[in-house]
């Protein structure tokens, strides 16, 4: 699932969610997307920011469930096997990215790093991806 903030011709934003970016595609191109506000057909994507925190915002956090320590070994094992699996492309993960979503180079796993604007763009092209996960370092 992906969300995207969309604004009708009036300037009214709204949230939707679609099943991945080509629904969205889809469903903008049969004209199908209406305003919640004033019923407008004129809809489209709406410049927004994609969900990578700062280090001066809020994120969620856990603590105290019973099963804590066996989630954080399954997020290691899943960080483990993706990148195990995947070539390391470091800050060129936008361009390697674009290359396999538009069939310019093999599809492959990949993983590096890309900046905030990269990932907007990213987006915004509909390219799939998702951020590996961080897992604090094992406590000894």
């Amino acid at each position: 699932m992906i969300q995207f903030t969309l604004a009708c011709g009036a300037g009214h934003k709204f949230d939707a969610w679609f099943r991945n970016a080509e629904a969205y595609d889809e469903q903008s191109a049969r004209g199908v997307l209406i305003c919640p506000i004033c019923n407008s057909s004129q809809v489209e994507k709406a410049l927004m920011a994609p969900a990578v925190s700062r280090s001066s915002d809020k994120v969620s956090l856990s603590a105290g469930h019973p099963e804590h320590g066996e989630f954080l070994k399954a997020m290691r094992a899943l960080r483990q096997k993706m990148t195990s699996e995947a070539d390391y492309v470091g800050d060129k993960f936008a361009e390697e990215a674009r290359k396999i979503h538009y069939e310019e180079a093999e599809a492959r796993g990949i993983y590096g790093e890309a900046t905030k604007d990269e990932v907007v763009s990213l987006i915004d092209e509909g390219i799939e991806f998702m951020p590996l996960p961080t897992v604090p370092d094992e406590h000894n």
